[in-house]
């Protein structure tokens, strides 16, 4: 599922942008919910989704610890 979406720890990508989260969950979202451009009565549902998973993006991405990296 969502093969297009690119990994975005390290070592694989370095400067991860919020812009990278959002285009993922975005991805993610689309994937999910069958809809490239939902209706305007899902469009509420779908961008808080959207957020939702960004920001889990962001959390999960901050909290790993990568083997040989430095905390920095």
């Amino acid at each position: 599922m969502c093969r297009s979406i690119k990994t975005l720890r390290p070592p694989f990508t370095e400067d991860v942008s919020e812009a990278d989260h959002r285009a993922a969950a975005l991805q993610y979202v689309r994937k999910v919910s069958g809809f490239r451009t939902p209706a305007a009565h899902n469009a509420d549902a779908f961008d808080r989704a959207v957020e939702a998973v960004s920001a889990a993006t962001h959390d999960l991405l901050a909290d790993l610890q990568v083997r040989g990296s430095r905390a920095g």
